[in-house]
């Protein structure tokens, strides 16, 4: 009995002896020099992959590459609108499975950074906003705005909890040890004035109160208040400071590349130049770094805000959006690391002394005096190497470069200087490729039957569609007299509509309008250029017109073929992802809002506005779930050579295909095609557009301030050629890929390739 006591005693001190230790040491804090972890002070490497830009299959691959670059931390966004799809709905299954991914971060050994917002900008639709919260009754978004305050607070309510009940914070023995609430935040609270720093107060006291055990932060807010750290996010943040003396110096977001667009080139950023700035960042007592992305990976299904942003969201990261590792900047970046890891004692326990070298020339001295030393000696002339004594010792360093001297004697590592060679990326047609192709046309004579609706005057399209479709048909009538004398071989009439939306297809009695159409954009040159690549490439593409991602206003103006009595105009309004930032963008509209006016007939112009206009949402292959095998069964395809004939819009195809033998990431080779959507056994590979791309593509001189339209590749090229089939959605046979093409393209002329680097 004795002994069963003290081996009860035993267990029970033991039990509080853990809880004590727990409290005393899985505490994250910060000073001035550094986020400190169980009392010790850290130098921390972060990179950005975001869940549901790859497949839980390539989670492990991707953060345990990241750990071999010599990072400590992944930074991850937490999407609202694929979490809770509707109120109270949630998702948190196959690429939404959050704990999964942060569980897998821990199992690397590495710590998390869980960047909540829910505002998350990111290039994703809306914002990460879902679209039901824009039809909140009384919202306003990002605002000391009740409904919104409610519908924001129960979100992170809902993803602290979930995050608490699984251990996963620092303060838990979990791998979180930061949070961030709202995101880049600052040009809207300068807008909104008292409103902005009212909802800035309450969103960083109700993150607080949530209780995690971890810092919270805020990116881009200067006012960030006490005691919610503010960070910096851009291509270089040396000249940043905390807005307070007891708060270390972070950098959210240090952006490894850019984001592409559709009809624009592929921004590249050298990584002598992300070496430099980073090292630049470190010297002025920068002590945190996340790389923004270091694994971008892919907009898959019509997750891609923007609008116009491409599927891809490679972003020149050191991990391509297929997973592999792109060189030089992978190892370049991960040597880096290593002899910053070799300095963190001298950093983290001494400001630096600048001592000038010369005109351009500085180093930054830390040390201890306790025998931790550790230079950096920067060139910042973007032209000229420079030769300077330090430490009677002279040093050659190269334009725009940082030597860093971990013991302040000798050079370990110089940013400029790149001993990795560059990757060379290959796409190889595989053995296995697309067969059985079959056909089906959307019916534009049958729009209108029971799924339609009618109203007078034309509809914004996100109140219809509710985001379920990129598209949404406009229908009306218009009674042509006999009289008219284009009839009788005068010039045809012309159909202008003006448009909100993104893109326009234009029909009239079920046919796309006439070869000789033309364009007008409201907005950048470009916009035009693209237009006419496909015009050459494909006469039918006369009768659509487009926006851009900076203007999405556009007019398309076209001569229309009208004949005596009653005539049918049918607009598809096509969405190319939902704006993902902008003050107020929730209140911004889209769609064909007018006027829409035909100009030529006798009595001069008739507008068609204010008519009685049929609604249709969506596709009728979206209706009947073609994408599926069991929707692919339910209809008729035309099948054999006539499937892949002609290049006719708004087309379905559908094709088989077995997996490619080995382990290569796979891709769609779509040059071939125009604009649409493709799917393989049910799951979205993304929007596919094959727009030219525009713009000025210069030489590839890592030297002097980056920006993003810097180093561009691509020109005369489609921005995006190849779209990243996932490796675990495929199955061993009879694979099924369905596309949808609105425009017209050589379906016979895809290919399913492989990647490969060396």
């Amino acid at each position: 009995m004795e002994t069963s006591l003290v081996s009860q005693f035993l267990k029970v001190y033991t039990f509080y002896l853990l809880m004590v230790v727990q409290l005393v040491f899985c505490i994250v804090t910060y000073d001035k020099k550094a986020i400190i972890i169980n009392g010790q002070r850290r130098i921390l490497l972060s990179g950005s992959i975001h869940y549901p830009r790859s497949t839980p299959e390539m989670w492990e691959d991707l953060i345990n590459k990241a750990k071999d670059a010599n990072l400590d931390v992944i930074e991850t966004y937490v999407f609202w609108n694929v979490h809770e799809p509707s109120p109270g709905n949630y998702n948190f299954d196959g690429r939404y499975d959050l704990v999964r991914f942060i569980k897998t971060v821990q199992k690397a050994g590495l710590y998390a950074h869980l960047r909540i917002g829910p505002y998350v900008c990111a290039e994703w639709n809306f914002g990460g906003f879902p679209v039901w919260l824009k039809y909140v009754p009384g919202i306003s978004f990002r605002t000391d705005n009740e409904p919104f305050k409610a519908a924001m607070q129960k979100f992170t309510n809902k993803i602290v909890e979930m995050m608490k009940s699984e251990n996963l914070f620092e303060s838990q023995g979990g791998p979180i040890i930061l949070s961030q609430i709202e995101n880049e935040y600052q040009p809207e609270r300068e807008a909104l004035g008292a409103a902005g720093e009212a909802y800035v107060q309450w969103a960083a006291q109700m993150a607080v109160g949530l209780n995690t055990g971890v810092p919270w932060v805020m990116c881009k807010e200067d006012d960030a208040p006490d005691p919610i750290i503010n960070t910096c996010n851009g291509f270089y943040c040396d000249e940043f400071s905390p807005n307070k003396p007891y708060k270390p110096t972070m950098w959210t977001e240090a952006w490894t590349g850019w984001f592409a667009e559709f009809g624009g080139t592929i921004p590249m950023r050298p990584v002598q130049d992300l070496a430099f700035a980073v090292a630049r960042f470190i010297q002025k007592g920068g002590s945190f770094v996340n790389y923004y992305m270091f694994h971008g990976g892919t907009n898959f299904g019509r997750t891609a805000g923007g609008p116009f942003i491409t599927t891809s969201y490679d972003y020149d990261a050191p991990i391509d959006e297929y997973g592999l590792i792109r060189e030089p900047k992978y190892s370049h970046l991960k040597e880096f690391h290593r002899v910053i890891k070799l300095c963190e004692s001298a950093l983290l326990s001494s400001d630096p002394t600048v001592v000038s070298l010369g005109n351009y020339q500085q180093a930054h001295v830390f040390s201890s005096g306790k025998g931790n030393c550790a230079a950096f000696l920067s060139n910042y002339d973007s032209n000229t190497a420079a030769r300077v004594v330090f430490n009677n010792k002279h040093f050659n360093l190269p334009p725009w470069s940082i030597s860093i001297l971990p013991d302040c004697s000798h050079v370990a590592f110089n940013t400029a200087k790149v001993g990795a060679r560059t990757s060379q990326v290959r796409m190889t047609p595989t053995v296995s490729q697309l067969h059985s192709w079959g056909a089906y046309s959307e019916d534009v004579f049958s729009l209108v039957d029971s799924s339609t609706f009618e109203a007078v005057g034309l509809l914004e399209q996100i109140n219809i569609t509710r985001d379920n479709s990129d598209y949404l048909w406009y229908i009306t009538s218009v009674d042509i007299s006999p009289s008219e004398s284009f009839l009788r071989g005068g010039q045809k009439p012309t159909l202008n509509v003006y448009s909100s939306g993104h893109a326009v297809h234009v029909f009239v009695n079920g046919k796309l309008s006439g070869n000789d159409a033309y364009m007008h954009i409201i907005g950048r040159t470009a916009s035009r250029k693209h237009f006419l690549y496909f015009l050459l490439w494909n006469s039918q593409f006369s009768g659509s017109s487009y926006g851009t991602r900076k203007d999405t206003k556009f007019t398309f103006t076209g001569p229309v073929d009208l004949q005596a009595g009653t005539n049918r105009i049918e607009l598809l309004s096509i969405a190319v992802g939902l704006p993902n930032i902008g003050l107020h963008y929730e209140e911004w509209n889209t769609g064909i809002l007018g006027p829409v006016v035909l100009q030529g007939l006798n009595q001069g112009h008739k507008d068609l506005s204010s008519l009685k206009w049929t609604y249709r949402v969506g596709l009728k292959g979206e209706t009947m779930n073609l994408i599926s095998q069991h929707g692919a069964s339910s209809i008729e395809w035309i099948g054999g050579a006539v499937a892949t004939q002609g290049q006719q819009p708004l087309k379905w195809y559908k094709a088989y295909f077995d997996a490619p033998e080995g382990n290569d990431p796979v891709a769609l080779d779509m040059r071939s095609m125009g604009k649409g959507q493709v799917w393989i056994n049910g799951q979205s590979i993304g929007r596919y557009w094959t727009a030219s791309a525009n713009g000025k593509c210069d030489d590839f001189h890592y030297a002097g301030t980056y920006r993003q339209t810097k180093c561009q590749l691509g020109c005369g090229q489609p921005t995006q050629k190849w779209y990243h089939v996932p490796r675990s959605w495929l199955k061993p046979t009879q694979n099924l890929l369905v596309l949808f093409e609105e425009i017209g393209g050589d379906v016979s002329r895809i290919l399913l390739v492989k990647r490969t680097t060396s």
